[in-house]
C-alpha cells in the first residue's frame, strides 16, 4: 500500500485528536474527520515507519450514533469536529480517549480516573472568539469567520455559529458588512499584503460585557469612526465595555499585539467565577468556556483541599494566567506565589486580587524555566496550568526538586500531560485523583 492509493473500511475507534482508526491489509491507518461506525472511502495520504494516515473522501454509511448537526457550516466550518453526534456521546469518545492515552504511560486499572464532566452550557459557551478575515475562494468576496476545513487560506464566514452566541454573531456580520462595503482589503498571506487581519472578540459570560479588537496591518490608514458607531449601535444584549485597534505586522498567521489603541471606553473587561471578579485584557489568558472554568477551578479547589493543605502553606501557581486558581486558593494558603510570562496578564491578575481583598497573593511576570532559579521562597503546594505544549522539559527538573508532597496538574492538551507524567513517576509521585473537564464541547479538544 503506497501514498495516493483509495481505501475502504469502517472506522474502529477515534484516537486523540479526533483521527478515526481504520483497519487495512497493511495495518491501522488513521483518518481524520470520523466518526466511530463510518464507513468511508479514503486516500492515503502518508506512510512512514509502517504507519499510515489517509485523507477522508466521503462517507459511504453514516455512523449509527450520527445525528443532523445544528449548525449549517458544519463540514466545510474547521471549528467544530463533533456536532453530528449527541452530547452524551461525544462525552464518551472523549473520555475513552484520555483513558487510552493514560493507560499507555500508567499502570491499569486507573481507579483513580473519575471520568468526564460535562459543560454546563452546550451552545453558545465561548468567551473568546478570534476571526479571520479572507476570502471564501480565491478573488471572492470578503469573508470574515474560521478557516474552512483542511485549508490554510479559505475562510467560512461562520455567521449562524452555534458555540457562540447572537451578541458574536451580529458583531461579526455587522463588522464582515462594513468592510466590505467600503472595500477595504484583507491581508494575504502569501503576497503579504492588505490591511485587515482578524477580529478579536471577548464577551464575558458572566457580567456581559464585551471587548471588540479590530486586528490589522500597518499598509494602510483607515478612518475607523464609523466603524466604531455602527459597533455601538447594535442591538446587543452584552454591552461594549472597550473597542480597540491593534497593529499585527507579524508574516506569521497568528494574533500578535504591535501596538493596541483605544477606539471607544477601555481595553479591559469583568468577568466573574467562583464568586471572584477577574480582568481580562484582549491577549491575556482566561479559560474560554467560564462555565465549565468554574467546574474546573472548584473542582481544583476540592482537590486540594481534600487531600490536605499543610497549614500555614506557601502555594506556587506556576503558569497562573490572569490569577485564576492563584485568587481562589488565597483563602486556604498563608501565601500564593502565581508566575506568568505574559506582563499583561500579571497586571490584570494583581489587580484583580487587590479589587477582591486579597492580599496574600502576589505575582511574577517572567519565563518559570527562569523565574524558578531566581526565587527564595519554598513551595509547599504546587499548581501546575501550563500551556498546550505542556511544561518546559528544562523546568520540570526544577519543579520536581522541591519535593513537595503534592502537585496539581492542571492540563488543556492530554498529550502534553501524558508526555509529562513518566517524569512525575520517576520522582516518585503516584497519580492519585484525575478528572476530565469539557471545556469545548462539539470540538475535537
Amino acid at each position: 500500500m503506497k501514498k495516493g492509493d483509495m481505501i475502504q473500511g469502517t472506522i474502529e475507534y477515534v484516537s486523540f485528536p479526533n483521527k478515526g482508526v481504520l483497519q487495512t491489509e497493511s495495518g491501522p491507518c488513521l483518518v481524520k474527520n470520523t466518526l466511530p461506525g463510518q464507513k468511508v472511502e479514503a486516500r492515503i495520504s502518508k506512510k512512514r515507519s509502517g504507519k499510515l494516515e489517509a485523507e477522508l473522501v466521503q462517507v459511504l454509511e453514516k455512523s449509527p450514533l450520527e445525528i443532523d448537526p445544528p449548525c449549517p457550516h458544519f463540514g466545510s466550518c474547521g471549528g467544530c469536529t463533533y456536532l453530528n453526534l449527541p452530547y452524551e456521546e461525544e462525552l464518551k469518545l472523549k473520555e475513552q480517549q484520555v483513558r487510552k492515552l493514560l493507560s499507555s504511560v500508567l499502570p491499569q486499572p486507573l481507579t483513580w480516573f473519575e471520568g468526564i464532566l460535562p459543560s454546563p452550557r452546550e451552545f453558545g459557551y465561548r468567551n473568546k472568539m478570534e476571526f479571520s478575515f479572507g476570502d471564501a475562494y480565491k478573488g471572492g468576496p470578503l469573508a470574515l469567520g474560521m478557516h474552512r476545513r483542511g485549508s490554510f487560506y479559505d475562510i467560512v464566514s461562520v455567521t449562524d455559529c452555534q458555540i457562540v452566541d447572537e451578541d458574536y454573531r451580529k458583531i461579526l456580520r455587522a463588522t464582515r458588512d462594513y468592510f466590505d462595503q467600503k472595500k477595504v482589503s484583507f491581508y494575504h498571506r502569501m503576497q503579504k499584503k492588505g490591511y485587515l487581519r482578524h477580529l478579536l472578540v471577548r464577551k464575558a459570560s458572566i457580567t456581559g460585557q464585551i471587548l471588540i479588537d479590530l486586528v490589522t496591518t500597518s499598509q494602510e490608514v483607515h478612518d475607523l469612526s464609523e466603524y466604531v458607531q455602527i459597533l455601538l449601535a447594535l442591538p446587543l444584549r452584552g454591552q461594549i465595555a472597550g473597542i480597540l485597534h491593534t497593529t499585527n505586522d507579524s508574516v506569521a498567521d497568528v494574533v500578535q499585539d504591535d501596538g493596541t489603541k483605544i477606539l471607544y471606553g477601555q481595553s479591559w473587561f469583568s468577568e466573574k467565577l467562583l464568586g471572584l471578579s477577574f480582568k481580562i485584557t484582549p491577549f491575556s489568558f482566561f479559560q474560554t468556556n467560564s462555565w465549565s472554568a468554574e467546574v474546573l477551578y472548584d473542582t481544583a479547589r476540592k482537590y486540594i483541599l481534600e487531600t490536605g493543605l499543610p497549614e500555614g502553606a506557601t502555594v506556587f501557581d506556576l503558569y497562573c494566567g490572569t490569577g485564576t486558581i492563584t485568587q481562589l486558593m488565597a483563602p486556604a494558603a498563608r501565601k500564593v506565589i502565581g508566575v506568568e510570562i505574559v506582563e499583561e496578564a500579571v497586571r490584570a491578575a494583581e489587580e484583580g486580587a487587590a479589587a477582591n481583598g486579597l492580599n496574600n497573593c502576589s505575582f511574577i511576570a517572567g519565563d518559570v524555566l527562569k523565574v524558578l532559579d531566581e526565587i527564595t521562597e519554598k513551595p509547599d503546594f504546587i499548581i501546575l496550568d501550563p500551556p498546550r505544549d505542556g511544561i518546559h522539559p528544562k523546568a520540570l527538573p526544577k519543579i520536581l526538586r522541591y519535593g513537595v508532597d503534592y502537585i496539581l496538574y492542571i492540563s488543556c492538551k492530554p498529550t502534553s500531560l501524558v508526555r509529562d507524567l513518566p517524569a512525575f513517576t520517576a520522582a516518585g509521585y503516584q497519580v492519585i485523583r484525575g478528572v476530565c473537564v469539557d471545556q469545548f464541547p462539539w470540538t475535537a479538544n
